[in-house]
């Protein structure tokens, strides 16, 4: 299985994502959103670095069980209940990926909006991986 990370000199620099993710060969993963629920059902995390590690965590243990590592991740997508905090948070949420994640960075999009399933989330991310 290959996943190559495709960053094309015309467009805007990549930073903390690729502009495009190929596969080639391997076993498709598709990852349910993921919130900051504990073990018990319930949102912990006061703001959103903190949910958003969990969040992050959660979907990293889905793709465990799996059988897959973060490196295998080729797409995830971000949903915000408040971008303007997203962007004021970014650089502590980039540090949290590399951390979690690591620097093989999947093509990503971050998503604006009202509410999610659960009410006190203040972040979801799911995502599709493909493993060898």
């Amino acid at each position: 299985m290959t996943l190559e990370r495709v960053n094309p000199p015309g467009l805007a620099p990549a930073t903390g994502f690729s502009h495009a993710v190929t596969a080639t060969g391997g076993r498709l993963v598709l990852l349910a959103g993921q919130t900051a629920l504990d073990g018990d059902g319930e949102v912990v995390g006061a703001d959103l670095p903190a949910q958003f590690e969990t969040a992050l965590a959660n979907l990293l243990a889905a793709l465990a069980a799996a059988g897959g590592a973060p490196g295998e991740l080729a797409r995830v997508t971000v949903y915000a209940t408040d971008i303007a905090d997203y962007r004021a948070h970014a650089p502590q949420l980039g540090a949290i990926w590399r951390r979690l994640a690591g620097r093989d960075y999947p093509a990503m999009a971050v998503i604006g909006v009202v509410r999610l399933w659960d009410e006190q989330a203040l972040v979801e991310l799911d995502g599709i991986a493909v493993l060898p």
